[in-house]
């Protein structure tokens, strides 16, 4: 379940009040007038079954409501009640998509700041220690650390939703956020190394370099483009679901962190095809990140439209004086 409160003009209240009072998957319904001081007007609160957020807020859209005065979406975490109100299965409300968070959840995760380029520098930084000391654990630290899963769950929403604005901060921050992560990383590797704090030259063997570590810094392969497939996807199935977390931003920055590391490496010990069979895995990756989530995401939206117009027509939105038709 989420709920929902509205503030509105008195006006645009009565018709929302009404839009909702005809809608069967609300339930617990208060209409207070005139209690809001800041923008003056009414407020409604309501609780929605998860998989008809998005057609409600659609229609409280088209009334009007937001535009002078709001919609505050909640997640319910426990709901309980005896079968008088809208209610919903639990797996009906863990596979409903709330657009409108997803929204709000992106726009929160895409901004270049300095917290961003901090904490990327830093996963590089750990990740480099992981590289030379062959120690996994070290570069899983650094995949907690790494925040690039804002950017690329940005970028895919923003092509799902011809989101150009959305598509250029996120695009900027993911790149803007790995060069500096490389340049960086480099730079501090050199000093680093003439000073004798880093190793006078980069071990490559396959004695000193575990399997798994050449697996995600090395050129592309196969399991490149499967597993990169699989992260996304299943980042923005966390997104979508409000499950969003460490554990999916590390499965994210598997396929990127590790290899941007060993770029910064090769370029402060001069080993040029390293470089680029790193910069191939991190390009590569990135672009099949963008891919499988902006895919994923399609068909979830193609689907939920599907949905919208079978339910047509819409009794809710005719007791409100609107179109009978989805938006």
């Amino acid at each position: 379940m989420i709920h929902l409160r509205i503030v509105a003009t008195p006006e645009k209240a009565s018709r929302a009040r009404t839009l909702l009072a005809a809608t069967p998957s609300v339930s617990n319904l208060v209409h207070l007038p005139g209690m809001v001081g800041k923008p003056a007007g009414d407020l409604i609160v309501c609780d929605v079954t998860a998989g008809d957020v998005s057609p409600v807020v659609a229609n409280l859209r088209d009334l009007g409501v937001p535009g002078s005065g709001s919609i505050a979406i909640q997640p319910i975490d426990s709901h309980v009640s005896g079968g008088a109100v809208a209610t919903e299965s639990g797996a009906s409300a863990s596979d409903s998509v709330v657009w409108e968070e997803v929204d709000t959840r992106t726009a929160g995760m895409t901004a270049l700041s300095g917290k961003f380029l901090t904490l990327m520098v830093l996963a590089i930084f750990i990740a480099m220690a992981g590289i030379l000391e062959a120690n996994p654990i070290l570069i899983v630290g650094a995949m907690i650390v790494g925040p690039d899963f804002g950017p690329v769950a940005g970028a895919c929403v923003a092509a799902v939703e011809r989101r150009p604005g959305l598509a250029g901060r996120s695009l900027t921050a993911l790149v803007t956020g790995f060069l500096s992560g490389v340049v960086v990383g480099a730079a501090t590797a050199l000093v680093l190394r003439e000073v004798g704090l880093f190793p006078a030259r980069l071990v490559e063997s396959a004695a000193h370099v575990p399997q798994a570590v050449a697996l995600v810094t090395g050129p592309p392969g196969f399991f490149t483009f499967f597993v990169a497939s699989c992260a996304g996807i299943a980042g923005m199935v966390s997104l979508a679901t409000a499950r969003a977390g460490a554990l999916i931003g590390v499965l994210v920055s598997v396929t990127t962190v590790p290899a941007a590391a060993n770029v910064a490496l090769a370029l402060a010990y001069g080993r040029w095809a390293t470089a680029a069979g790193s910069a191939g895995q991190l390009g590569a990756n990135i672009l099949t990140l963008l891919l499988a989530g902006t895919a994923w995401l399609a068909v979830q939206r193609a689907l939920f439209s599907r949905r919208r117009r079978r339910r047509q027509p819409d009794p809710a939105r005719v007791a409100a004086g609107l179109p009978p038709r989805a938006v």
